[in-house]
């Protein structure tokens, strides 16, 4: 199996340095940048298989980093913040990144977490999701094979993550699903952050699917519960309000 890359994004030597041959001792090709249009230019010459991305950037930060990676990019992105603030994480998992891990931390847990993502990032492609048809309801059309979902016959584009959501509950309608159980779907058994995540993802789905996300159709919240999956159509929905 050929080894994956992993890019490091980060202007402090010593945690690029520390993360780079912490990776290395695991088997995987490290890149490493220490600001943002080198990262971006290692980003669309190597495609790495995950990015390990610090917010503070001189030049561009590690929020506009990862907009522009997800213009054409469905990679793994693990942000790296000395901030612990719900706003910076809820901020990053908005524009696209899988997950936010606080400094300090150990080199164990970024390992743990970088082969967690990967892991789940293959069997997404590999197997099972891509094996399943194509799923249509209303506007909306989910194309597991391709990774592609259309609204409106206008191509959406979502983080790997998003679209793994959104298939789980579409293959699956109106199955109420706890947000704990989405969460360890997301994430499998290696703890990542709490299940608000769930909530930052879906939240994302609704400003990408919905007309109004305010007043979603397709994934409805089941209050004190979690979410489930709406398939009817939305005049019959809209009558039953």
């Amino acid at each position: 199996m050929l080894k994956k890359t992993i890019l490091v994004v980060d202007d402090d030597y010593e945690i690029n340095e520390l993360l780079t041959m912490s990776l290395k001792r695991e088997g995987y090709n490290v890149l490493s940048a220490f600001e943002g249009n080198e990262a971006l230019a290692l980003a669309g010459e190597h495609l790495p298989d995950l990015v390990i991305l610090d917010v503070l950037l001189p030049g561009l930060d590690g929020f506009q980093i990862c907009s522009e990676l997800r213009k054409t990019s469905n990679v793994p992105i693990l942000f790296v913040s000395c901030k612990d603030e719900d706003i910076d994480k809820v901020l990053g998992l908005g524009l696209g990144g899988d997950d936010f891990i606080s400094k300090p931390f150990s080199p164990i847990e970024v390992i743990a977490r970088v082969k967690a993502h990967i892991r789940r990032n293959y069997l997404l492609h590999k197997s099972g999701v891509e094996a399943d048809q194509t799923l249509r309801y209303d506007q909306l059309v989910i194309e597991p094979a391709t990774h592609r979902v259309l609204v409106d016959n206008k191509p959406i584009s979502l983080s790997a993550k998003e679209f793994k959501l959104l298939f789980h509950l579409a293959k699956n309608p109106n199955r109420v699903y706890k947000n704990e159980q989405l969460f360890t779907l997301l994430w499998d058994d290696v703890h990542m952050g709490d299940t608000h995540t769930v909530m930052v993802h879906i939240y994302n789905l609704r400003k990408k699917l919905e007309k109004n996300p305010a007043k979603p159709h397709y994934i409805h919240t089941i209050r004190g519960v979690g979410y489930k999956f709406n398939d009817k159509p939305i005049e019959t929905a809209v009558e039953q309000l």
